[in-house]
C-alpha cells in the first residue's frame, strides 16, 4: 500500500461561519469517503503505536484505520466498537491533539494523522448503513444500578450488559445522555447520535429510568435493600455550578453555564414557544476560557445576541478550550477579552444586568497548575456594557448523594473517592467520572466507566463463588 506522506492532515468540511453563527446544525460536516482514505492512508502503521497508549479507552487505532485503507468501513467501526461503546460521540468531542493524536509519530515532522477525524467518518458510516438490532445477551441473573445517563455510566452500563448483567440506569433528568444532551451543543453533537447509542443499550437490555433523582427518590440503600441490586455505580457527574461571590451574581440576567446550556440545548430553549425560554439579549459576557464557556458563547451568538464577549482572567494561551473551539468562535464572530476578571455585575433600577466591571489583569509567576498566575493592575477597572452574563467557572459534584449515603468517603472539594478500578470505601459501590475527577474529558469519563465495569463484574463474579 502506498502511503501517504504529506505533513498536512486533511482539513475537516464546515459550514461557512457567518451561516452557521445563525443556527444549530453541526459545524464540520465529515469527510467524504475520498478524504477518510486519503487521510488513512497517512499513518504508517508504526511498531509501537503509541496512540494506543494514549486512548483512555485503548481503541486499536492501526488497526481500525488499516480497515479504512482496505474500505471495510464496518469493519473498522467493529474494531473501535471492541473498546469504545459511543465511537460517533467521541469522533466529534473528544480532545484527541492531547490524546491519541498527541503521541503520534506523524506529528513530530508535521500535523498528526486525524484520528478522530477518521473515527467520526467510520462510526457515520456505521450509523448510516446499520440495518441490525443489538442481540440481548442471555441474563447472569445479577443486577447492577447505574447512577447517571452520561458518558461513564453509559459506558459502563454497555460493558455490563454485554457481560449478561440486568442493568437499570437511573437519570435525573427527563432525558439519557447526560452532559452529552444538556451540555454539548447541538452544532458540535447531534442529540439524534446520542439517542441512538441509547437506543442500543436499551435494545441490549439495559433499563433507563429518568426523572429519577438518587438521594431523593430512592437512596443507594433502597437500591440494596428494596430492589436486590448486587452493585452500584455511581457516574453522576459534576452538575453543580461554581460562582466568583462578586457583588451583583444575584441579578436577573445573571446564568450558571450549566443552566445557560441545559435550557438551550435540553430544552431547546432557541425553538419558539419554548417551554424554557431564555431572554432575549443583545450583549452578554461569558466569564471563563474552557470548552463549556466557548459552548455558552457560541451559543449565545445563535440565540440572536449581538456581541458576545469572553472574559478570561489569563491570557488566549493558557485557556483551557480546545484550539479548534477558539478558533470556530473567533471565527464566528466572538470577541475575545483576556486578561481581564470581574470584580462586579452592575444592575438597574429592576434589578436587571446592565453592564459588568471587569479590571485587567497580567501574568505573574506559574502557580500550583504550572499556568502563570493571574494578578490584578491597580487601577485599571472598566465596565463592559452587558445585559446577561453567563458564569462558566468549573461545576463540582452535586453533595446530594453524598449527604444520603452512609459510609461513602469524598473530597473536601465534594468528590467522590474512589481507586483506579472505581471502588469506593463502601462495598459494591462503584463511582467514575466526573463524581470522582470533577469537571474533565468525556473520553476520560468513558474510561472510568470502562474500569469500573470490568471491577464490578469481578466483585459481583467473586461473590457468587
Amino acid at each position: 500500500m502506498s502511503r501517504n506522506m504529506s505533513l498536512k492532515k486533511n482539513p475537516m468540511p464546515v459550514q461557512d461561519p457567518q451561516v452557521r453563527a445563525h443556527n444549530f446544525k453541526e459545524v464540520a460536516t465529515g469527510y467524504t469517503e475520498e478524504m477518510a482514505l486519503d487521510e488513512a492512508a497517512r499513518c504508517l502503521g508504526c511498531k509501537n503505536h503509541p496512540c494506543v497508549g494514549a486512548c483512555p479507552v485503548n481503541i486499536n487505532i492501526p488497526a481500525f484505520i488499516e480497515k479504512i485503507v482496505e474500505k471495510d468501513y464496518e469493519g473498522a467501526y467493529q474494531i473501535i466498537h471492541e473498546t469504545s461503546s459511543l465511537p460517533a460521540v467521541c469522533g466529534r468531542v473528544c480532545p484527541q491533539e492531547t490524546q491519541c493524536e498527541g503521541k503520534c509519530v506523524r506529528g513530530i515532522k508535521g500535523e498528526p494523522v486525524g484520528i478522530g477525524r477518521l473515527e467520526r467518518f467510520v462510526a457515520d458510516w456505521h450509523n448510516a448503513h446499520d440495518t441490525g438490532v443489538a442481540i440481548k445477551p442471555e441474563t447472569n441473573g445479577h443486577k447492577v444500578a447505574i447512577i447517571g445517563a452520561g458518558p461513564s455510566g453509559l459506558t459502563c452500563a454497555g460493558d455490563l450488559a454485554k457481560a449478561g448483567y440486568e442493568v437499570t440506569i437511573f437519570e435525573a433528568l427527563h432525558k439519557a445522555g447526560g452532559v452529552l444532551v444538556y451540555g454539548i451543543p447541538e452544532f458540535r453533537l447531534p442529540k439524534s447520535i446520542v439517542q441512538k447509542e441509547v437506543d442500543n443499550l436499551q435494545a441490549m437490555g439495559v433499563k433507563v429510568e429518568t426523572n429519577m433523582v438518587i438521594g431523593k427518590v430512592l437512596t443507594i440503600d433502597e437500591l440494596f435493600d428494596d430492589y436486590g441490586f448486587d452493585a452500584v455505580f455511581i457516574g453522576s457527574g459534576a452538575g453543580l455550578p461554581r460562582f466568583m461571590n462578586i457583588p451583583g451574581e444575584s441579578l436577573n440576567g445573571v446564568y450558571s453555564a450549566n443552566e445557560f446550556l441545559t435550557r438551550t440545548n435540553l430544552m431547546k430553549a432557541y425553538k419558539p414557544g419554548s417551554d424554557t425560554p431564555i431572554q432575549q439579549s443583545k450583549n452578554v459576557a461569558i466569564v471563563g476560557g474552557g470548552n463549556v464557556a466557548m459552548d455558552a458563547a457560541r451559543c449565545a451568538l445563535r440565540l440572536g445576541a449581538e456581541h458576545v464577549y469572553i472574559v478570561y482572567r489569563r491570557g488566549e494561551e493558557e485557556m483551557p478550550a480546545r484550539n479548534e473551539e477558539i478558533e470556530h468562535a473567533k471565527e464566528e464572530g466572538i470577541i475575545f477579552k483576556t486578561l481581564n476578571n470581574p470584580v462586579e455585575i452592575l444592575g438597574d433600577e429592576n434589578l436587571h444586568v446592565k453592564g459588568m466591571k471587569c479590571i485587567r489583569m497580567e501574568l505573574g509567576e506559574p502557580d500550583a497548575s504550572g499556568r502563570r498566575r493571574p494578578v490584578e493592575v491597580p487601577g485599571s477597572e472598566f465596565v463592559i456594557d452587558v445585559d446577561c452574563v453567563v458564569m462558566s467557572i468549573g461545576t463540582s459534584p452535586n453533595p446530594l448523594i453524598k449527604s444520603t449515603t452512609e459510609g461513602l468517603d469524598t473530597q473536601k472539594w465534594g468528590g467522590i473517592i474512589a481507586d483506579e478500578n472505581g471502588q469506593t470505601s463502601r462495598e459494591g459501590v462503584f463511582a467514575g467520572g466526573d463524581a470522582v475527577t470533577g469537571a474533565a474529558t468525556v473520553i476520560s469519563a468513558m474510561g472510568a466507566g470502562k474500569a469500573a465495569a470490568k471491577a464490578i463484574d469481578e466483585y459481583i463474579q467473586s461473590k457468587a463463588k
